[in-house]
């Protein structure tokens, strides 16, 4: 089988291309360190913390269901309904039925999870204000190999957005 990749890549991966990847996985593995400190101070562990903003940040105008939740975690389903499990034992969330298809469960934020949510938003958008700098010089860098190449903005410098 062919070494093939995804989508071209403009020349030789150079030292430099390494040197940046590194760095921002470095910061990338910062800042998720960060989020699992700041849920586990609020007494959530970081995947209840995904899950609440995750049900949050759902903004189709419909509940967010548990099928929703699994494909946004990127966690099976039967692994998402444990965790709905416990985030209701918790207090923090609670199933609704749907008004249109009574099969149809949606997942509301309890007041509870609301108020820690508030809270680690505003921490994790601060801590994010912070490294703006470093996050926008590291994407430069990787930009700056694009613009090298004559590829910037064609949409040829990156594959598609998967979540």
């Amino acid at each position: 089988m062919a070494d093939e990749t995804p989508w071209p890549i403009p020349g030789p991966i150079t030292q430099e291309d390494y040197e940046a990847l590194a760095a921002f996985r470095h910061a990338m593995r910062r800042f998720l360190a960060f989020s699992e400190a700041a849920a586990r101070d609020s007494g959530l562990t970081a995947q209840q913390h995904q899950a609440i903003l995750a049900i949050k940040g759902h903004g189709t105008g419909t509940a967010m269901t548990i099928g929703d939740l699994a494909e946004h975690l990127v966690i099976r389903h039967h692994s998402a309904v444990e965790l709905v499990d416990r985030l209701a034992q918790a207090g923090l969330v609670a199933r609704t039925e749907a008004a249109t298809d009574r099969r149809r469960v949606g997942l509301v934020l309890t007041p509870q999870a609301e108020s820690a949510l508030r809270t680690l938003s505003a921490t994790h958008i601060d801590e994010l204000r912070r490294s703006r700098t470093l996050l926008a010089n590291l994407l430069a860098r990787l930009d700056a190999r694009d613009n090298d190449a004559g590829r910037a903005g064609t949409g040829l410098d990156h594959p598609p957005a998967t979540e």
